[in-house]
């Protein structure tokens, strides 16, 4: 087994770690917005700017792993 193939498990492992902490943060931000909800514009802006870091964090370990598997 070439060290190329688990670099590309493990670029493709971060899109999966990319989810878990997203299914977390909108989890958060439910649980926050339930418990004060005139806090809630505020609350979402954050959501949207960290789901958009997160998102980005995904798509590079997506395209890490497809130029990666062109040299398996």
């Amino acid at each position: 087994m070439s060290f190329t193939a688990i670099g590309v498990a493990i670029a493709i492992f971060v899109g999966a770690f990319a989810a878990m902490a997203m299914g977390r943060a909108i989890s958060s931000s439910a649980d926050s917005v339930a418990r004060q909800p005139e806090a809630s514009d505020k609350i979402n802006q954050m959501l949207i700017i960290g789901l958009a870091f997160i998102e980005t964090t995904a798509i590079y370990g997506f395209v890490i792993a497809i130029m990666m598997m062109g040299k398996v």
